[in-house]
């Protein structure tokens, strides 16, 4: 006997729950936009003053002895300010930093989910058929930031301006929508990553942002000793690289990954979530 047509329509859920060429079009342009700038402005308020203190410790030569040389370390020419000038402070290249931040967020995560649409739609099947379900939308993501993260370099100059004044970098994650993705689909086994609650997308947020850290953590040694270098400094990239390796070891490329790991890692966590939280949660409203 036939199915009737409430049968066939399930059966026709089924077969995409999971699928990569499923995946396309979930939210309005809109809440995709706002919830990626509601984002960055979000993580610039609160983790600004973090940043900077973090980067003037990393920049700082020698040890620290006393409470007093830790002050001067952090608040630098602000050191015998009253509490309130020494926390203003602490807001150097702000201007450089809001512009970058807010870009960078609303570029990355209001840009993905256009790319991902894109390769839901034209290669979704082809995903799916080469990895499987279910890995095939999760590398999908990957693939969608990945894409998203090799544009980013137009912004950058505004990072580097940032560093200049503030010291030091943050770079881009093409690997945190994939980690995302894949907490979903294999530790919570969603088949739409739009209806995963908060604390599922926290714990989401969790993996791609230490997995995405890992894995750039290279180049983003390379990236900051060019960047923290003096305008009239010609080393190239490569013999920055050439001199790592000859005097410092493989392990070198990986300075700094503890750190980063505890400050950078709840910072790219606090602004993923908050978005991925946001986007749906105002497509709904919008």
């Amino acid at each position: 006997m036939a199915p009737s047509p409430t049968e066939a329509v399930a059966k026709t859920g089924q077969a995409l729950a999971g699928s990569a060429a499923a995946e396309f079009k979930k939210e309005s342009t809109a809440a995709r936009l706002l919830g990626a700038g509601c984002a960055g402005i979000a993580e610039l308020l609160v983790f600004h003053p973090v940043d900077t203190t973090a980067k003037r410790l990393m920049s700082n030569h020698g040890k620290i002895r006393s409470a007093s040389q830790l002050n001067s370390v952090i608040f630098r020419d602000k050191a015998h300010a009253p509490i309130v000038g020494r926390f203003f402070s602490l807001f150097p290249g702000l201007g450089y930093a809001a512009a970058y931040k807010v870009l960078q967020r609303v570029y990355k995560y209001g840009g993905q989910p256009f790319v991902r649409d894109y390769l839901a739609k034209n290669h979704g099947n082809s995903f799916d058929r080469t990895f499987g379900k279910g890995n095939g939308k999760a590398i999908m993501h990957a693939t969608a930031g990945s894409l998203i993260g090799i544009g980013e370099i137009i912004i950058l100059p505004l990072d580097v301006l940032k560093i200049k004044r503030q010291t030091n970098p943050e770079a881009f994650r093409g690997v945190l929508f994939g980690g995302s993705a894949a907490a979903k689909e294999y530790l919570y086994k969603l088949n739409d990553y739009n209806k995963a609650s908060w604390m599922q997308n926290f714990v989401a947020s969790i993996a791609g942002a230490s997995a995405s850290l890992i894995v750039s953590a290279p180049l983003d040694v390379i990236k900051t000793r060019i960047q923290n270098k003096n305008f009239e400094s010609k080393e190239s990239g490569f013999r920055i690289i050439s001199n790592m390796a000859k005097h410092e070891g493989f392990t070198s490329f990986f300075k700094g990954l503890t750190p980063k790991l505890l400050m950078t890692g709840p910072k790219l966590v606090f602004s993923f979530w908050l978005a991925q939280t946001l986007i749906p949660a105002l497509d709904k409203v919008l």
